[in-house]
């Protein structure tokens, strides 16, 4: 069978191994005739995506991490059809004994009551508002979210008790909600984050196979600045060696559509993901596997990944002071302003148990 031949299509990762860490059950091929009959009767069934709903207890994830910018987060889904091999979130599914790999794009995980149990958590005693941090673990906007639209209804939650949220994605999606995030950035209630990646649609459908073309994220950047919502491109991850060399081009492309500042993370391989893109590059860019990892190497002190507080989101070495350089004088070039957004927490009004806003 021939290396196009056995390429998953239409998915980023390429197998479904399960984790040794949490001593689960591994899968694999034991040689008998099931395992070979692809080579007689064709490939098996094109994978499909299935949805499993879950009703947890809670809504808000609390974050303690001294790194991050924010003390709360909402996922509406667990998984992520984007399919992006990159992705960081990969190996939560471990927790699951589900893969990280194909089982983490295929094997989703929805919230509908997530609105509900978010509305409870505003209405307890003595909470306090802080920016709502939507799409800090799988995209809120993955193509799910057309059928159970559990984003918007945490983004009208938010409106209707003028609490402030922030909005990460690689999704033109996004723009389904654009009443609401309208509404909310007239109050000073919130700011939308669209990652670009490359500018390569072939690049981008094998990277991130399921998210929106890069040409449909950099409009739904303009159709948000336009909007008067505080727009932010990402240029994140940066791969070296396969996406870098779009950085200048996609600050200029964002900068002319308006975005009101920009901000860039160096590729991270926790746990599973680091195999993963290793059989990734394997199978996509075999020529340069090794240099693409000897620089992700040489900007981790030698390792596939930092964990460390604080380091892991701050690569060291040559390469990576270059990135910093180029970003900042592609930023400059591009006339994008490097605004920070202000959300505005003194609007928040909590709802009483029985759902109604409280008058005092």
């Amino acid at each position: 069978m021939g290396r196009s031949d056995s390429i998953v299509r239409g998915r980023g990762a390429q197998s479904a191994r399960v984790p040794t860490r949490f001593g689960l059950n591994t899968r694999e091929a034991d040689g008998d005739w099931l395992d070979t009959a692809a080579s007689v009767d064709g490939p098996g069934p094109k994978l499909r995506t299935t949805v499993t709903e879950e009703f947890p207890k809670t809504a808000i994830a609390w974050n303690t991490s001294p790194d991050i910018p924010f003390d709360r987060s909402l996922n509406p889904y667990r998984g992520c059809e984007h399919g992006c091999v990159y992705c960081y979130a990969r190996p939560t599914h471990a927790w699951h004994d589900l893969s990280p790999g194909l089982d983490f794009e295929t094997k989703l995980f929805a919230k509908p009551s997530a609105p509900d149990l978010l509305r409870k958590a505003f209405a307890a005693r003595g909470y306090r508002p802080a920016p709502l941090a939507l799409g800090t673990n799988t995209d809120p906007y993955q193509p799910i979210e057309a059928r159970y639209r559990i984003t918007r209804r945490v983004l009208e939650v938010c409106l209707e008790t003028g609490h402030p949220v922030t909005v990460t994605t690689k999704s033109a999606r996004v723009l389904d909600d654009l009443d609401l995030l309208t509404a909310l950035a007239q109050r000073g209630l919130t700011a939308v984050s669209i990652s670009v990646t490359s500018l390569d649609p072939r690049l981008s459908g094998i990277l991130e196979p399921r998210a929106s073309a890069p040409a449909k994220r950099l409009a739904a950047l303009e159709a948000l600045a336009k909007a008067g919502v505080h727009a932010n491109v990402s240029v994140s991850p940066i791969i070296p060696a396969i996406t870098d060399s779009f950085i200048e081009e996609i600050l200029a492309e964002a900068g002319a559509r308006g975005v009101q500042s920009a901000s860039w993370i160096m590729l991270r391989l926790p746990h599973e993901v680091a195999p993963l893109f290793r059989e990734w590059l394997d199978l996509h860019f075999p020529d340069r596997a090794a240099k693409v990892m000897g620089i992700v190497q040489s900007v981790r002190e030698g390792k596939d990944n930092d964990a460390r507080f604080f380091s892991r989101m701050k690569p060291k070495g040559v390469w990576a002071d270059l990135v910093r350089g180029r970003f900042r004088l592609g930023m400059k070039r591009a006339g994008i302003p490097q605004a920070k957004p202000v959300l505005d927490c003194s609007q928040f009004r909590a709802p009483s148990r029985d759902g109604q806003l409280d008058l005092f």
